[in-house]
């Protein structure tokens, strides 16, 4: 990158920086957030809008009968021993996530969602502060303009049917890990955001006292009614203290008790299993379940999905664990079993597989501090409290994973 580039570089990010807002343009030693803007156009921002609002209705519609469903059903789809009690609990005030991002890539079939985050998605600080910011910046009109109203109320609507169920919701907290700074900065811009009488706590000072969750403060015990947390359910399940006493545990057994509500709700983690879309298009080839409005949707915008290898000899496919984020774990096949791209991050790799049909994201040449990078095009977006919201795009390989760059996004014309 040219010095007058790396002066825009820093004209564009110091600012949000020094506000305290955005503080992650870098990331482990790395570009993370481009000093570049690409440019959509409006029928292409309103079809990733309806295409996530069809997608969520039809996940909508699933997460109900599967909160009713046998334990073994919600086992096989993933969900840990632990936290059944707490994903059957119903919050019928509250969409089955507040805040959710499905991922899309844009081929030449059209728009097929990859995934949908709907436990503790990322990307937020960028979708609805930076993108405008940058736009602004470059001159371009912001797709996601006045779309930080979206998550505000989503907040007062989760908390006032909690409140209407019983809840006690004086006490409320936004909590995650207090060293991991882009986790810790999502979350204490959506505390600012959401307007409630809430405080920050880290993750770490989260204490669990007879049938009460609080925060340690000092020598004091704070309790905590209401808790956002960007922290994943299935992580949660298998916490234990140093004492070895399992704390995240008996966290769920509150959530299931009635005794902690937590946002984003229960509900969201049988979204979050990507079990849950072979499930989906299991019921859409057994011709099932969804009405033929709804079939229509899952064949346009999904992608064949199954528990076992339906590809191998027939086209190429993909291997993603069923809680896996930012590409950990994901595997990229020939048809002939031949590897193509391998995520090589240590995590995520001991869970159940799923196999999915491939689609190559779109080619995409993006402005770096390095120069010049040829990357591949993937597309969130935000689904909050029912409805389409922002969108947000990160620029990596042909696996998206935690390191690929933040593109800002402007509409052209």
């Amino acid at each position: 990158m040219m010095k007058s580039d790396q002066d825009r570089r820093e004209q564009l990010y110091k600012p949000m920086r020094e506000e305290g807002v955005f503080t992650w343009d870098w990331m482990y030693g790395e570009e993370y957030a481009l000093a570049d803007i690409h440019l959509i156009s409006r029928e292409f921002r309103e079809e990733l809008s309806l295409a996530t609002e069809r997608l969520g209705r039809i996940f909508a519609k699933v997460v109900p009968v599967l909160q009713q469903a046998d334990p073994a059903l919600l086992l096989e789809l993933g969900v840990p021993q632990a936290a059944i009690g707490a994903v059957r609990t119903g919050v019928n005030e509250i969409q089955p996530t507040m805040i959710g991002r499905f991922d899309f890539a844009q081929t030449t079939e059209g728009l097929k969602m990859l995934e949908c985050n709907s436990d503790t998605p990322t990307g937020i600080v960028e979708a609805y502060y930076v993108n405008g910011r940058a736009c602004h910046f470059f001159n371009r009109e912001d797709p996601n303009a006045g779309m930080e109203a979206h998550l505000r109320n989503t907040f007062a609507r989760a908390l006032e049917g909690y409140r209407r169920l019983g809840y006690e919701t004086r006490h409320i907290w936004f909590s995650s890990l207090d060293w991991h700074e882009e986790d810790k900065g999502t979350t204490q811009y959506l505390l600012r955001l959401s307007g409630l009488p809430a405080q920050f706590a880290p993750l770490e000072l989260l204490r669990v006292w007879e049938d009460r969750l609080y925060v340690k403060e000092g020598e004091d015990l704070l309790p905590v009614d209401v808790l956002y947390r960007l922290h994943a359910l299935e992580k949660l399940a298998i916490e234990k203290d140093e004492d070895g006493y399992p704390t995240g545990e008996h966290v769920l057994a509150l959530i299931a008790e009635r005794k902690l509500a937590i946002m984003n709700p229960p509900s969201a983690f049988l979204i979050q299993t990507k079990a849950l879309q072979a499930l989906i298009w299991n019921l859409h080839e057994s011709n099932q379940f969804f009405t033929a409005e709804e079939q229509t949707d899952i064949e346009k915008y999904m992608l064949p999905t199954y528990f076992e290898n339906r590809f191998a000899g027939v086209t190429d496919y993909v291997t993603k664990p069923i809680f896996g984020r930012e590409g950990g774990g994901v595997v990229i096949f020939a048809a002939q079993g031949e590897v193509l791209e391998k995520d090589q991050e240590e995590f995520y790799w001991e869970q159940p597989m799923i196999y999915q049909k491939r689609v190559e994201l779109p080619k995409i040449c993006v402005q770096t501090e390095k120069g010049s990078y040829d990357g591949r095009l993937l597309w969130g977006s935000f689904w909050i409290g029912g409805k389409a919201s922002a969108l947000v795009a990160r620029v990596g390989g042909p696996i998206t994973n935690n390191l690929s760059y933040y593109l800002p996004v402007g509409i052209e014309g």
